[in-house]
Formats: C-alpha cells, sequence, structure tokens
C-alpha cells in the first residue's frame, strides 16, 4: 500500500503499484488495530471519543460504512446551518423564516434516513462487541472479584419525551434489524425537539448526540474507575476489537504503541499473553525492558532517525 499526501494538489494511492481512483478504495486492504496511550480516551474522555470508536470499528468491519457515516454528517452540517439561519438568533424573519422553516421537513427526512443507518450499523455492532470486552476486561484485569465491566449504547432519539419513544435513553434490540422502524422513531423525536432546535440553533438529537456507556462494578467508568481499572478498560475495548475482526477473515495488524509502560507487571503478562498468538504484532517501547520477555520476535533500534537491527 502507498499513499502520497499532496498538499495544494489530489493525493494518490497504490495497491499492488496500481493506481486507485479514489483514496477511500483503499479503505479495508489492511486493517490494524491500534491501542496507545491516548486511548485512555475512550474511556475518561468525552462522549464523541466514543463514537468515534464505533464508527472507525464499523468502517474496519466492512468499508461501505465509510459512505453511510459521510452521508449523516453531510446532511447534519447541512441541516445545522438551516437551523442556524431559521432560528431565533438567526437573521431571517417574518415569511422568510417561515419559509425556511417549512424545508425542515425535508431536511428532517434526510437525517433520519442516514442517521437510522447509522443507529442501525452501530447497535448491531456494540451487541456483537459486548461479550468480547467483557472477557477481554476480565483477562487483562486479573479476574477481580465485583468488578467486571458492561457496556451499552444510549440514543439521543430515545431521550425525547415523544408519544411512541422508547424512555430512558435504550431502544429495543430489535430495532437494529429495523431500519424503518428506527427512522420512524427518529422522525418523532426530530418533531419533539423542533422548537428547542429552531431556540438554539443546534440539531438536538441523532447518532451525533449518542453514548457508549462504560462501566466497571456497576458503576459508569468516566468518573468512578480508578486508573488501573481505566486502563484494563481501554484496553479489553480494543482487544475486543481485534478479536471480533479476526472472526471475520485473516488476523488485522496489532499495533501497540508505548502500551506496557502505562501497566504493572501483572497487566503487563497477561495482555502479552493475550496477543501472543496473534499473527503480526508490532510494538513500540522507551524502555526495551517494559516488553515482556514472551513476547519473543526480531527487535529494532530508533535512535536519532536511524533504524538498527536490535542485538
Amino acid at each position: 500500500m502507498e499513499i502520497e499526501l499532496n498538499p495544494g494538489r489530489a493525493n494518490r494511492v497504490r495497491l499492488n503499484r496500481a493506481p486507485m481512483p479514489r483514496p477511500r478504495d483503499i479503505l479495508g486492504a489492511l486493517r490494524t488495530v491500534l491501542f496507545a496511550p491516548e486511548d485512555l480516551a475512550l474511556v475518561k474522555g468525552d462522549p464523541g471519543e466514543r463514537r468515534r470508536f464505533l464508527d472507525e470499528l464499523l468502517v474496519a468491519t466492512a468499508p461501505r460504512w465509510a459512505g453511510v457515516r459521510a452521508d449523516y454528517e453531510r446532511v447534519l452540517r447541512q441541516r445545522t446551518a438551516l437551523l442556524k439561519s431559521a432560528g431565533a438568533k438567526g437573521h431571517l424573519r417574518g415569511p422568510a423564516r417561515e419559509a425556511m422553516t417549512a424545508t425542515l421537513d425535508a431536511w428532517d427526512g434526510q437525517l433520519a434516513r442516514a442517521g437510522a443507518a447509522l443507529l442501525a450499523g452501530r447497535m448491531r455492532l456494540v451487541a456483537a462487541l459486548r461479550p468480547h470486552v467483557a472477557a477481554a476486561y476480565q483477562a487483562v484485569s486479573g479476574d477481580q472479584a465485583g468488578q467486571a465491566s458492561a457496556m451499552s449504547y444510549r440514543c439521543s432519539i430515545a431521550d425525547e419525551p415523544a408519544p411512541d419513544v422508547p424512555e430512558a435513553g435504550q431502544l429495543e434490540p430489535g430495532l437494529a434489524d429495523d431500519v424503518g422502524g428506527l427512522e420512524a422513531i427518529m422522525l418523532k423525536a426530530l418533531a419533539a425537539v423542533r422548537a428547542s432546535e429552531l431556540d438554539r440553533g443546534v440539531c438536538l438529537v441523532g447518532p451525533h448526540r449518542d453514548e457508549l456507556v462504560l462501566s466497571v462494578g456497576g458503576l459508569p467508568a468516566r468518573g468512578y474507575a480508578s486508573h488501573g481499572e481505566s486502563w484494563s478498560l481501554a484496553l479489553a475495548l480494543r482487544l475486543a476489537s481485534f478479536a471480533l475482526l479476526r472472526e471475520d477473515r485473516e488476523d488485522p495488524v496489532l499495533l501497540l504503541d508505548d502500551v506496557f509502560a502505562e501497566l504493572d507487571a501483572g497487566r503487563r503478562d497477561r495482555l502479552a499473553g493475550l496477543v501472543a498468538d496473534a499473527e503480526q504484532v508490532l510494538i513500540t517501547a522507551a524502555v526495551p525492558a517494559d516488553v515482556p520477555a514472551m513476547l519473543a520476535g526480531p527487535r529494532f533500534n530508533v535512535s536519532a532517525g536511524v533504524i538498527s537491527r536490535a542485538s
């Protein structure tokens, strides 16, 4: 794979030396799972970090999800721009504002259609990922009694007090296979918040406001999990991604970027045992001794931009 980034010009992509028509055509050719220190934000960070995690994993499972995600984001930007123009703080008044507001019905339909497809994909992904996350967390953390992890998907369209819309942010699991049903629920939720959206100039419901809820020992991980528990849960999310992807076809390449420095000895050894059977694992470490001995393989030193084989 070759990717050439050209400032001011079109980027170029080659696969087996053959030019690809579009850069996104290379999606899925090489699947990877990366764990890096920044992944602690998956547990401690804002909901956007966890939404991005789900969407990127969706694309890794099937490249077509990149188009679904792009369609939703495009409609969301255009609808948000319309809300800002037509809203109470916008510059339109009287008949002009009424005419602009009338077009929101058409945009609601587009947003619900694109949003329902993305929501269905996320719901199915969370259901498939859940047992892998629980098993990986148990393995990494050392099976601490009473400290099991859990995850659930909270839908903003289920938070709105509209008729026939579920409560408490949860939708029936069966709706993941009913895109039409999700679209209808989202349309009702959009109608319920129309006035608030016009006042605030923002889109208040949809996949862009959903949350992947993580917990440890029955408590929300964000705000309650210890540093070690947070690291174990972040690792579990990536290891679960790896386990899910390898079910489909060949193993993805597993990349561990300076991970072992953040773990205690027990977690280091347990993580090493979990990844030792992967086909390809690339590990970086500032201190060579941080890498457990069981992860044997070629080692290289990088110093001042020079790569050399370690003795």
